[in-house]
């Protein structure tokens, strides 16, 4: 409690924006304190984990998630955040250092595409220095790259071009640090949303952000890893969060709104039925043209008040 941490990563979907609004719609258990473990199946950028961190103690914090690069970065904070920040500080001040950007362009595509043949060999679960390096790298490409967008090719390849930027900010010192201290206690998951079920009970909040359903098909950014997010992997989810649910937990869940693209579309309303269903506005984060970035109502769909 009082760890101002924020995120360190630009991530689509993020929910910093919503925080506010979300505060009015937490659980009420949570608000009075009486929820002992934060659980969160799809990590991503953690807005919300780190929101909470600095507002309750929790006894048990387990954050999972299907991409290897963003839970070795996570790890790598947590256990080596001065190693990291030595390395980001060499990269920053090489790149920056560059006088144009086609100098900064070569040194962008270099970085991605040792990246991408770091993620053929390297080894998840034996730390070594090039995790330091793979987080390192991960954390400049998403501050250099086109809108901070993480997307993988169908080979699993991280194929997002660089944003031409002159002098991107790339990392926050003494936000990395805080962030360190937010993980200090945290169980940091590998793969399925499933995978936490373990460790959930009546006394947690269940916190789930999938990759969101599509609006339509040029708004797609369910691509955060090679395999799909699609309408079964939704109902399967839906499913899932009756069963915790079940359990006692309170649980909460993101999601897109369909009826934004079509008023007659009610697969999440269905879906969720005998659950609390509140629409609330939102911004588009990336779309590729400035004026689709206008206001949207997302879902949130909670188990308990």
């Amino acid at each position: 409690m009082g760890n101002n941490a924020k995120p360190f990563l630009k991530w689509a979907g993020g929910k910093s924006q919503l925080l506010e609004k979300f505060s009015e719609l937490y659980p009420k258990r949570l608000k009075e304190h009486k929820i002992t473990k934060y659980v969160e199946p799809f990590v991503g950028g953690g807005a919300v984990f780190f929101e909470l961190s600095s507002l309750y103690d929790f006894e048990t914090v387990v954050l999972n998630d299907i991409n290897d690069e963003l839970i070795l970065t996570y790890t790598v904070i947590k256990s080596n955040v001065e190693e990291l920040i030595d390395y980001l500080h060499r990269i920053r001040s090489e790149f920056l250092e560059l006088d144009n950007l086609e100098e900064k362009s070569e040194v962008y595509y270099k970085v991605r595409n040792e990246f991408n043949q770091e993620k053929k060999h390297i080894d998840y679960k034996k730390e070594s220095y090039d995790w330091i390096r793979h987080a390192g790298n991960l954390i400049f490409l998403n501050k250099t790259c086109f809108n901070g967008l993480y997307r993988l090719n169908r080979k699993g390849e991280f194929n997002v071009p660089y944003n031409k930027s002159k002098a991107p900010s790339i990392f926050d010192e003494e936000n990395l640090r805080q962030v360190s201290k937010a993980l200090k206690n945290a169980i940091l998951l590998k793969g399925d949303f499933e995978n936490v079920a373990e460790y959930v009970d009546e006394n947690t909040f269940v916190y789930i952000d999938p990759p969101y359903r599509p609006l339509n098909a040029t708004s797609n950014f369910t691509d955060y890893s090679k395999e799909p997010f699609n309408d079964e992997s939704q109902i399967r989810l839906a499913e899932w969060f009756k069963r915790l649910a079940e359990k006692g937990a309170a649980v909460m869940l993101s999601n897109s709104d369909p009826k934004n693209a079509d008023e007659n579309d009610n697969f999440f309303d269905d879906l969720y039925r005998e659950f609390d269903i509140t629409r609330v506005q939102a911004s588009r984060a990336i779309n590729s043209k400035a004026n689709g970035r206008g206001k949207i109502t997302e879902l949130l769909i909670r188990s308990e008040d």
